[in-house]
């Protein structure tokens, strides 16, 4: 018999989303369902969700809150796809302002109400839908109160559930002040250190660690970078004391969307065996881009241009080591390669990009913005893909570009080490050369010299490099395998709640 899985997140893709956490909350729970279990997943129903084809539920729903608030009424919405019911809660005061955290320039006072009254609407669904859930998963902190209200509030009924709560990225911890908390009917006796207090604010993601059941983050490394002090930001002691429930499972990728053999954003598809279409990729994306074709032969099919091309699609921001790359950019545009970045952000990073690829438009190519087709047809036409995060809890681009052939240049980080497997010459010719390259000191020097010694394997050593490609195609990183993981998680927290 399967189990009745819950998720409760700020974003799932294609709905809505701002990084990777809306990409788990989308394929995770399609891969669960697909083992046999009931899942579903609660999520806001932003202003810019089409309604039209959701079904709206017959009566609004009733959320209980504190004393300043009173009941909120909501409007649910619902929709399957892929043997996953989505339910959208709809309350335009909180959820009708065009974007999901914060204003693009701008300061959201309330958002522990906001994303309170989405956990506290998780219980009430399953009162009016008449489910009872085996597993609440929470997501990051937006979500992290879910544990806590269970543990307290709605503990009388829900007392058989078990929490989990997922941790994609620790460096967002927003804190709020005590008022907040009440309005949400959490008890006062919460705001303590070991629950939801820290430095006389409201700590929503540290009480969720104190409460849930079982604790998981997005990769092996980072689980065990976050609980040292160099990478916890602060919540280290309390990781640590819940060391022995906390475990990191790697995020995988939708092995049907991102596939060079069906993608339909390709002008032509390719595979490990036959790698002469990402020749084809390369031609026409450089085309559309702008940075025209300039040769032939090549390590990856009989025709292919003899300049090698460097790709980035990534968030613009320090987390993503963008002000190192782009500090190292006037060093690695004389290593003879191409360059295209397709991301936004930071708007200082966004012009320093957009002042060098002025100066240099024949080999750099800038598109600020995001373009989900042109991010496929970037990561099937580059021969490298360049990734120097400061720190990385998963990622999903390194993945992509190993099932594309592209091999990526990575910071030994995070998810990024569990994920590339260093160059290694010296078995180049026994399936062992790697499917990347690593580098440890996030500098512009490292960053100069990987990058020249990759390029240098591309230009000498073409059969290396093939060899390499098609040990990063053949990797699987389908979530089917983390699904499976997660389902181990589930069972385990069921267990320690029960009995």
């Amino acid at each position: 018999m399967g189990l009745c899985i819950l998720h409760v997140a700020s974003e799932c893709a294609p709905f809505a989303k701002v990084g990777g956490l809306g990409d788990v909350v989308h394929a995770l729970p399609i891969a669960t369902a697909a083992l046999g279990h009931d899942v579903r997943v609660l999520l806001p129903r932003y202003d810019w969700i089409d309604t039209r084809d959701l079904r709206k539920h017959a009566r609004p729903l009733g959320i209980p809150l504190g004393e300043g608030q009173g009941e909120v009424w909501c409007a649910v919405y619902e929709k399957h796809i892929r043997n996953v019911t989505y339910y959208f809660l709809e309350h335009d005061a909180f959820y009708a302002r065009g974007y999901v955290y914060d204003p693009k320039s701008g300061f959201t006072s309330d958002n522990l109400l906001r994303f309170g009254t989405l956990c506290r609407a998780a219980f009430q669904i399953a009162r009016s839908q008449h489910f009872m859930p085996d597993i609440f998963h929470a997501h990051d902190w937006p979500c992290a109160l879910l544990p806590v209200m269970l543990n307290t509030t709605e503990s009388e009924v829900f007392g058989g559930s078990a929490s989990v709560l997922t941790i994609h990225n620790l460096a967002h911890q927003p804190r709020f002040p005590l008022w907040d908390l009440l309005n949400l009917d959490v008890p006062a006796s919460e705001f303590r250190g070991d629950s939801l207090e820290s430095e006389g604010a409201v700590h929503p993601l540290k009480g969720g660690l104190y409460h849930a059941t079982k604790l998981t983050t997005v990769s092996p490394t980072y689980a065990r970078e976050i609980r040292t002090p160099a990478g916890g930001v602060g919540l280290d002691p309390v990781l640590d004391f819940r060391g022995a429930d906390f475990v990191g499972i790697l995020n995988g990728i939708d092995a049907h969307e991102w596939n060079p053999e069906t993608d339909p954003y390709l002008p032509t598809h390719f595979s490990a065996r036959d790698l002469a279409g990402k020749a084809k990729c390369k031609r026409a994306l450089l085309r559309e881009v702008g940075l025209g074709e300039m040769g032939l032969s090549g390590p990856s099919g009989k025709a292919k241009n003899k300049t090698p091309l460097v790709a980035m699609v990534s968030r613009l921001n320090e987390q993503k080591g963008m002000d190192v790359m782009l500090a190292a950019m006037p060093e690695l545009l004389k290593l003879d390669a191409q360059w295209v970045v397709l991301g936004a952000g930071d708007s200082e990073l966004e012009q320093g990009l957009r002042n060098l690829a002025e100066q240099f438009p024949d080999q750099l190519r800038v598109h600020i913005g995001f373009d989900e087709g042109l991010a496929h047809r970037i990561e099937a036409g580059a021969d490298v893909f360049l990734m120097p995060s400061r720190y990385e809890p998963c990622g999903l681009n390194q993945m992509y570009s190993q099932r594309y052939g592209t091999l990526p240049i990575v910071r030994a980080t995070g998810g990024l080490v569990d994920t590339v497997t260093q160059c290694d010459l010296e078995n180049s010719s026994d399936n062992k050369a790697g499917t990347g390259f690593l580098f440890n000191d996030l500098t512009p020097e490292a960053l100069v010299n990987t990058v020249g010694w990759a390029l240098e394997i591309w230009r000498k050593q073409p059969e290396t490099w093939r060899r390499m490609q098609q040990a990063a195609m053949s990797r699987n990183f389908d979530w089917s395998v983390s699904a499976k993981e997660y389902v181990r998680v589930y069972e385990w927290a069921l267990a320690a709640k029960r009995g």
